[in-house]
């Protein structure tokens, strides 16, 4: 018999390939597998997805560094849990497209200050609303993580910690915006429910989840409080100038689909 991942030659006996680690699949694909397979990954409560998401709060750095050191097993895979949190974005954007409208009816005073500076007949930020900018949400995360992990690999190199290179850094941050993501979709969807302002909620939300970066970082590199506190403070300007980057960008975007 032969894992039919990589070909690697295994016993009768093995469950998982001891080659690239997948998992031994005998049975022919039918619907009562399928289930088993959906409980084992996110239904039953030792499943991979809720180990996961717990011991990314309790133990980040076991998760993240046991990713790059090659433990694929025991947690869901990098770009799998970032689809994930990917989907319930695009659910909870689907639902405040469709039964919320009213949750994207805010006005934008960066979008008021582009209407004050130029006559409105020519200037083409009048009908700007951020709100649209919602429809456009995985695609904005999908281009944060970039920005954000060059962030954090700049400033650890300057620093002179170069453990970790560009893509081990990636993987850092496309575990944290996962966790970010979904911990934000399921609250906003869980406050539209209570009619609670999407726009402030969504505020108060991102506090805590800047926190747990922090909380992140310091565990992954484990340098002292004020080490990190330092570290932190570089990567959030690099950061916040790269989000003002990529909000230009997608209000060119919602402008460029409006005229067409």
């Amino acid at each position: 018999m032969h894992c039919k991942n990589c070909n690697n030659s295994l016993r009768d006996s093995q469950k998982f390939c001891d080659e690239c680690g997948a998992k031994v699949i005998q049975n022919r694909l039918k619907p009562r597998v399928l289930a088993q397979q959906v409980n084992e990954q996110f239904i039953s409560i030792d499943n991979k997805f809720l180990r996961t998401f717990i011991d990314l709060f309790k133990k980040p750095e076991a998760v993240i560094i046991g990713y790059i050191d090659g433990t694929r097993k025991k947690y869901i895979d990098v770009l799998q849990y970032f689809a994930i949190s990917l989907t319930l974005a695009g659910i909870q954007v689907f639902l405040m497209t469709t039964f919320f409208k009213e949750a994207l009816d805010f006005s934008s005073g960066f979008a008021e200050g582009f209407n004050t500076t130029a006559p409105k007949t020519d200037n083409p930020f009048t009908n700007l609303n951020l709100g649209d900018l919602t429809k456009y949400q995985s695609l904005i995360y999908i281009f944060t993580v970039p920005f954000s992990a060059f962030g954090t690999w700049l400033t650890y190199y300057l620093l002179g910690e170069r453990t970790y290179n560009f893509t081990e850094h990636l993987v850092i941050n496309l575990y944290y915006y996962a966790q970010y993501i979904i911990i934000t979709a399921v609250l906003s969807i869980l406050f539209l429910l209570f009619r609670l302002d999407y726009l402030i909620v969504s505020t108060l939300v991102t506090i805590p989840t800047i926190v747990y970066l922090f909380y992140v970082l310091k565990r992954i590199f484990k340098n002292t409080f004020w080490e990190t506190f330092a570290r932190f403070l570089i990567v959030m300007v690099i950061y916040v100038f790269s989000m003002f980057i990529i909000m230009i960008f997608a209000i060119i975007i919602v402008l460029i689909s409006k005229q067409l």
